[in-house]
């Protein structure tokens, strides 16, 4: 996997205090001096809590015997965790000032943890499994950087298969290496041959190091410098950009640590500003509860606007499950509904302060702190903490002791959607205790049914795209696993309006013609009354048809269109299909309600009108779901 550097590498260590500290040079504490961290980019660390440490704990005992885990992370420590590209989920694991080890979520198999030679010294005291022990001849070539290989393998357990991590010891018993291991115990006799261990890490043997026990008190004081000059910063740029700006503010609150943070600068900048919230009614209930109850907390009033209802149910009739490479959701139940929330609340504009870090992605990285909204007219985003590492953040909520999302407790690093399928599996294993999810798998399983996809469709999360990234498939394909559909079972896809055109254009009175046809029938008023975006509609109901710009389209489904050039008449074509299926497969989202500068676009049972006022502009053609989206096959 890629390195993907998003912003400077701030993590830094005392190790007269054993504590993090954030870019300064100097510990707060004692004064001494911190070193530089050498961490995986982006470098977003964050804190592990109770639920990520007991993972990691049990991860441990389960590869190396019980007792294991806890020789590696006692009571009274600081960890922190540093996501790290992968298949799936990776996190470095890092403690007393070094990275110990990393966990690892493997497709079809579940956590892993990687040990370092830190973790491995605390390991060999306990471990009653997963250890190699090696003849002294071999410690000098494993040292200078060889594998282990059977003939220096004195002795191993017969538990042991080829793919397990394991930790290679010297005959006193302290640790040389870790590593995986390439033959199994069973293989392991003697005479044989071959790559018994793949090294991964090596040291000097030695027993553990011992490091004073912290807190996270401490560490807030290590680091008081550097939050003190974050935190001015930020209140700054607030009333600066309020000052310049000269709009109503709002603040964005999605109910995670970083919306969080961004409401108790603003507490601490002495502003007073409404949270705004839009329950996408796919938010997890804990969200909605704990939402209401900050509002409440901070005596904050909350603007709370829903997406209707029926948008997602009639978006997964039109287009099916949502996917990383199909995101139609963030269009119908997040960005329409808050086009129009805006409107309603803040109809000449708003001021949106948003929770946005450039560690996050490298789409935020590349952001201003300052932009306008191209999807939402009038509204200006901004960003306090565009500079922030995650550990930034929640150092501000620990020391503030604010209360956060209790997700953040069951060992989510972000809170979205419970469905959202940029889930990796390692979250989509968290969230299958929400009674939601168990909803949404429910539906997983009907939609599978009926399109013949096998039980691994779902359980390995293949659902999550539409084109499986090459990377997955090849996962997919080591470890035995199929999600073909079943050929033999008769589907119902590509069932999304379309048109198909006659081959050739015909020359005409007009100059030229061409004929074609929907593959359903249409509902003509309603297509009439979508087609004012591009002109005046005649329309005959008695007949069955409709006609714009020398266009005419029939109840039954056809088409015939007419003009003087050939180019224009194609690019005519193609834009009364884009309004016909606009008309037709509308699922209610209401992007295109804050395109249009002449109020003319209602939401009527759930499906958008145009009214008199429209100037026939098109500016509210695109963007629009239905024709971003369909249900399109899924590739395999």
């Amino acid at each position: 996997m890629a390195l993907v550097r998003l912003g400077k590498m701030s993590l830094r260590w005392c190790d007269h205090c054993n504590v993090p500290v954030l870019e300064q040079k100097k510990c707060a504490v004692c004064g001494g001096d911190t070193r530089q961290m050498d961490i995986t980019p982006p470098g977003d660390v964050r804190p592990a809590f109770k639920h990520d440490i007991d993972v990691i704990q049990k991860t441990i005992d389960r590869q190396f015997g019980e007792g294991c885990g806890e020789s590696v992370i006692p009571d009274n420590h600081v960890v922190l965790l540093n996501k790290a590209p992968a298949l799936d989920r990776m996190d470095e694991v890092i403690m007393d000032g070094e990275v110990i080890g990393t966990m690892r979520y493997d497709i079809g198999k579940g956590w892993t943890f990687l040990s370092r030679m830190p973790a491995a010294r605390c390991i060999v005291n306990k471990a009653t499994k997963g250890i190699v022990t090696t003849d002294d001849g071999a410690i000098k070539p494993i040292l200078s950087g060889s594998n282990l290989l059977a003939p220096g393998v004195v002795s191993t357990s017969d538990d042991l298969e080829s793919g397990d991590e394991v930790i290679v010891i010297c005959k006193n018993g302290k640790a040389l290496a870790s590593g995986t291991a390439r033959m199994s115990g069973k293989d392991l006799v003697p005479g044989s041959r071959g790559m018994a261990v793949k090294i991964r890490w090596c040291d000097e043997p030695k027993d553990a190091d011992k490091f004073p026990e912290t807190t996270w008190d401490l560490v807030i004081k290590a680091n008081s410098k550097e939050m003190e000059m974050k935190i001015a910063a930020s209140e700054k740029f607030m009333k600066t950009v309020i000052e310049e700006k000269q709009r109503p503010a709002m603040i964005s609150f999605s109910g995670g640590k970083d919306s969080l943070a961004v409401l108790i600068l603003s507490k601490k900048a002495g502003l007073d500003i409404p949270l705004f919230f839009i329950d996408t009614g796919l938010e997890f209930p804990e969200t909605i509860e704990y939402v209401k109850r900050t509002a409440a907390n901070h005596n904050t009033e909350l603007i709370l606007e829903y997406a209707p209802r029926e948008a997602f149910k009639e978006g997964l009739n039109v287009f099916g499950p949502p996917g990383r490479d199909y995101r139609w959701c963030c269009k119908t139940n997040k960005l329409g509904p808050t086009v129009r929330a805006i409107m309603k609340h803040f109809p000449d504009g708003v001021l949106s302060f948003i929770g946005q870090r450039r560690y996050e992605s490298e789409s935020r990285a590349s952001k201003p702190k300052v932009w306008e909204n191209p999807w939402t007219p009038g509204q200006i985003g901004a960003s306090p903490i565009q500079n922030w590492t995650a550990l930034h953040v929640w150092m501000l909520i620990i020391s503030e002791k604010e209360e956060y999302n209790p997700w953040y407790e069951k060992g989510l690093d972000r809170i979205g959607c419970y469905l959202c399928p940029a889930s990796d599996l390692a979250e989509l294993d968290i969230v299958q205790e929400s009674p939601k999810y168990q909803e949404w798998k429910s539906y997983l399983e009907e939609y599978a049914e009926k399109r013949g996809l096998p039980e691994e469709w779902i359980r390995y999360g293949a659902w999550r795209w539409r084109r499986m990234p090459q990377s997955i498939h090849e996962e997919l394909d080591r470890i035995g696993v199929s999600i073909k559909p079943d050929k033999s079972v008769k589907t119902s896809i590509l069932q999304n309006l379309n048109l198909s055109l006659q081959e050739g254009i015909s020359p005409c009175t007009m100059g030229f013609s061409i004929e074609g046809a929907f593959n359903k029938p249409l509902d003509i008023q309603r297509t009439a009354n979508v087609l004012r975006i591009t002109g005046d509609v005649e329309l005959n109901e008695e007949e069955g048809w409709c006609a714009v710009s020398n266009v005419t389209i029939f109840e039954e489904g056809a088409l015939i269109a007419k003009d003087k050039e050939e180019k224009s008449l194609k690019e005519k074509v193609e834009k009364i299909r884009k309004i016909v299926i606009k008309s037709a497969e509308c699922v209610g989202c209401g992007v295109c309600i804050g395109k249009c500068t002449q109020g003319a676009i209602k939401l009527n049972d759930g499906k958008i009108t145009i009214g008199e006022g429209c100037i026939h502009c098109e500016k509210c053609l695109e963007p629009c779901p239905a024709l971003t989206f369909n249900e399109t096959a899924y590739e395999f």
